[in-house]
């Protein structure tokens, strides 16, 4: 198989889904439930595998919604399927939505790790009526009282924001994050869940980010207009 980049969904209770993007599938976000919408100023509740219009329900999966507000002292919350705000470095990349997966018939590093939201034309424009809250989780331990890996593609844990206003730029991912992002760099404490610690020099087959998405309609109505962009470098 040569290159490629694909798209999994992490399903609500367990599991993982390939979502079929080239036939128009993706993430559908909505309110307590498939078709509900979300209030303007809100954040979804439910997150689903859906089409291009998001009408045809697929898997429910994990809900990652940001919690942020301007009182806080140290942005950078998730409440987790409805459940109580942690702090993002504690968010476990298992429940996280979204996965996104590098594959090579050889091993690999990977760099230049980029996301953008973007209106599904152009990706120098953002998505028209909707903010949009993006973290990568580097967390591979099921265990949220532990650390999150020190090797990271951003040294903060806030969320980046893409929307009306707010000037398009990057996100930058980790360098070759290895399987399950189990790859680090000058970790001690295995309880973390690090399987190498070789940082941005290591080399694999398949290389995988855990992607926390918060959406926020700004104006009433369906955004299809919508759309998530990655790209990377591969080197051996």
């Amino acid at each position: 198989m040569a290159a490629a980049i694909q798209f999994y969904a992490n399903i609500n209770g367990g599991g993982e889904s390939l979502i079929n993007n080239g036939a128009g599938s993706g993430l559908g976000f909505y309110g307590n439930g498939f078709g509900i919408s979300v209030p303007v100023g809100s954040q979804q509740t439910t997150t689903f595998v859906t089409n291009s219009t998001g009408t045809d329900e697929g898997s429910q999966l994990n809900n990652t919604a940001q919690t942020d507000t301007v009182d806080d002292q140290n942005p950078g919350r998730v409440s987790i399927n409805s459940s109580s705000s942690i702090d993002n470095d504690k968010l476990p990349n298992y429940l996280c939505p979204l996965n996104i997966r590098f594959t090579n018939d050889a091993a690999v590093r990977v760099q230049n790790c980029k996301l953008r939201i973007f209106d599904r034309n152009n990706i120098a424009n953002n998505a028209s009526g909707v903010a949009t809250y993006v973290y990568e989780a580097r967390h591979p331990s099921t265990d949220q009282n532990v650390s999150q890996l020190q090797y990271r593609g951003r040294n903060d844990n806030s969320w980046v924001e893409y929307g009306e206003g707010i000037t398009m730029a990057d996100m930058v991912f980790t360098s070759s994050p290895g399987v399950s992002g189990t790859n680090s760099l000058g970790e001690t404490d295995p309880a973390v869940g690090y399987l190498t610690n070789e940082g941005a020099l290591h080399e694999s087959t398949r290389h995988d980010w855990y992607c926390a998405l918060s959406s926020e309609p700004i104006t009433i109505g369906s955004k299809t207009q919508y759309a998530l962009y990655f790209s990377c470098e591969y080197l051996s």
